[in-house]
């Protein structure tokens, strides 16, 4: 990287022996502006001078004026200080790409001006879709600022000045021969031409808001140029149409239609939702997708899907719903128009299970009839190794109502440990637990292991399967579940020691929402890695003739299917003799951002002494070493593991010499963004 920096500066100083540069920094650049996980953390303060890293767009104001219309905008680096876009005078391309809409008078959504006739390449057939401009030209001044005239002309008939217009800028900035990358940039712009207050506005769903909770960050379109929802609806209008398929992208059809995926009805019944070389079809929304407050929150409209609901947004997740004729429509019947859907669904009720917007997407383990189910864990005899544990407990509800275990749907007591690194995990129904002086007592059958150390947990688990009543008498199932609450205590620890924490059950809830599985009575992490330890396999659910085994230690587990559709190799788990891809799971945010789940700096090397090997049957290799484990879940290639198993020996692992905090290619430094 030094040697093109050097040969730029030869160039850049040659344009300013005759006067032409624009102002650079000469300052040595403090590159602790940056986190650790960005790679400008990395670059030398003098190089950062010189690249100025970063791109931002800020539109300054926008006019049509004719047939023509304008926006003048300025561009800079991280620093507020001016880029040029030819890349001539400061380093790197600055590509800009500019779409105009508007909402008509009556309208909510909006029309682009700049549009294209895209053509299906198999029929010819041409479909109308919003776009960027093209044939546009640039005028330059001083400071960074530009102004574009765009090559699309403003037909009079379909002007009108009284109405809302949008210009919106997408743009990039190449630096990666600098050892960086791509630099993007979004920006919007509303003016209303006539000079009147800008008073309409589509604003249901905040990029913020889409990355908070899953993205990471929200990135569409060859390179993920496209990052801000309010640029996405100026051209994801009702009058685009994708080519290939002909679905219409129109962002409030194809954006349900894409999130609710795998469980669309139509794909269902064995169809297909696909956009141009986009398949949705295995989309899996890591959280209930009734809940529709996820996504619509924060912006002006966001209540819109409750009070304007409309045939096309509802039809788009309920796509076995035929308007025309009324199919699956219930005593809605057929429809013409979106007149008429508040009759029936109103906002709220207040009620659930009804045909309010808010009721019909009730979600039962929500629901206002359920008990609620808590566990408490109030002791724990017989610690010791080779004993067999006797656990005191409650079982509430929210009012704090005994719940009796043989009432329970499932009632079990987890044991398991050491918290160092689990190498023992029992299981045992417990519904048959005995009344004590203060709550129930049952004794596990199965005894700590003779030899077992340090510090050992025991844990509830369990479910009341409760039926709920609709508003028009019919019923529904839902699954009242406690939480898994931890009871650690010493075998040998004086003092009990808990597991170290890896990753941040806040931080999966913001995707998950509320992270359960194995019949949602598994709900706490620190539970989860004390049956998901290094040498627990899949080898007892998995048909013989699919051997061998798929390591379950947690570490591979949960990176391997996050990877999903990354992974070079197949990943395929069994429980109870059924086979469960993960090869086609989509993680929406970056993998490269290891504290986007892990817990401060528990991703990083070395990892703690005293961690055991991975037992990897299906791997390149087994056992696992800790390290290697962790890094080969993500990083499956052959190469990978062949890398990995030259840096091993029989007493430990090299990885923390190359890829240690303080190494040249420490694990945050190599996933730096």
């Amino acid at each position: 990287m030094k040697a093109v920096i050097r040969k730029y500066r030869m160039a850049l100083l040659a344009i300013l022996a005759i006067g032409l540069i624009l102002p650079i920094a000469a300052q040595r650049a403090d590159n602790r502006a940056y986190s650790p996980i960005e790679k400008e953390y990395y670059v030398d303060g003098k190089d950062l001078a010189f690249i100025r890293p970063g791109l931002k767009v800020a539109i300054q104001r926008a006019e049509i004026a004719g047939e023509t219309a304008r926006v003048t905008f300025r561009i800079v680096d991280d620093r507020d200080v001016a880029l040029d876009r030819s890349g001539i005078q400061t380093p790197g391309v600055v590509s800009l790409n500019f779409v105009l809409a508007r909402i008509k008078q009556g309208e909510r959504q909006y029309t682009a001006y700049t549009t294209r006739m895209q053509p299906n390449p198999t029929t010819g057939r041409l479909f109308l879709q919003g776009t960027a401009d093209s044939g546009g030209s640039y005028a330059g001044s001083a400071d960074g600022v530009y102004t574009y005239t765009f090559g699309t002309r403003i037909p009079s008939a379909e002007f009108d000045p009284n109405v809302t217009h949008t210009v919106g800028i997408y743009a990039t900035r190449d630096v990666q021969e600098f050892g960086l990358g791509v630099y993007v940039a979004n920006a919007v712009f509303d003016w209303v031409p006539a000079g009147r207050p800008v008073s309409v506005v589509r604003d249901v769903v905040r990029t913020e808001t889409c990355n908070a909770a899953c993205h990471d960050p929200l990135a569409a379109h060859g390179g993920g140029s496209r990052r801000e929802v309010r640029l996405c609806v100026l051209c994801h209008t009702p009058q685009t149409t994708d080519h290939v398929t002909g679905n219409t992208t129109d962002m409030k059809v194809m954006i349900h239609k894409i999130h609710r995926g795998a469980n669309l009805p139509s794909v269902e019944a064995g169809g297909r939702y696909e956009i141009e070389d986009g398949d949705f079809t295995d989309v899996k929304f890591p959280r209930d997708i009734r809940n529709c407050e996820v996504c619509h929150t924060g912006g002006s409209q966001s209540n819109n899907y409750q009070t304007q609901p409309a045939r096309a947004p509802c039809g788009a997740c309920h796509d076995d719903v035929n308007f025309v004729t009324g199919g699956n429509h219930g005593l809605g019947g057929a429809q013409t128009s979106d007149t008429q859907c508040t009759v029936c669904h109103s906002p709220d009720t207040g009620r659930e299970f009804d045909i309010s917007v808010k009721g019909a997407h009730t979600i039962p383990e929500r629901s206002s009839q359920l008990a609620g189910v808590n566990f408490e864990i109030l002791s724990v005899e017989g610690t010791s190794a080779g004993s067999k544990p006797t656990v005191t407990f409650k079982i509430t509800d929210n009012k704090g109502n005994l719940i009796e275990p043989s009432k329970m749907s499932r009632f079990r007591l987890g044991l398991g440990g050491p918290t160092n690194d689990s190498t023992f995990h029992v299981r045992e129904d417990a519904k048959a637990a005995t009344t004590g002086r203060s709550g129930y007592t049952y004794q596990f059958t199965t005894a700590i292991p003779a030899n077992s150390k340090g510090t050992f947990v025991v844990a509830p688990e369990g479910f009341l399967d409760v039926t709920l009543t609709k508003v028009d008498g019919s019923k529904v199932t839902a699954r009242d579940s406690g939480t898994n609450k931890m009871f650690y205590f010493g075998v040998t620890d004086a003092s009990p020691v808990r597991r170290r924490v890896v990753v941040s059950q806040a931080k999966c809830n913001a995707c998950h929402e509320k992270l359960q599985v194995h019949s949602q009575s598994r709900d706490n992490l620190e539970y989860c890695s004390v049956c998901h330890r290094p040498g627990f396999t899949d080898e007892s659910e998995r048909p013989a003739d699919k051997r061998p085994a798929e390591a379950m230690d947690f570490k591979n587990l949960i990176h391997k299917i996050h990877s999903g559709h990354n992974l070079e190799n197949e990943f395929t788990i069994y429980d109870a003799g059924d086979a469960e891809n993960f090869n086609k799971i989509r993680f929406s945010g970056d993998r490269r951002n290891c504290s986007k789940c892990h817990e401060g700096t528990s991703y990083q090397l070395p990892l703690p002494k005293g961690l055991l090997s991975t037992i990897t049957p299906r791997g390149f290799f087994s056992p696992t070493p800790p390290t290697a484990a962790a890094c080969l879940a993500c990083h499956d290639s052959l190469s990978a593991a062949a890398h990995a198993f030259v840096n091993i020996a029989p007493f430990g692992e090299a990885c923390a010499t190359c890829h240690g905090q303080d190494a040249e290619f420490a694990v945050t430094k190599v996933h730096a963004r």
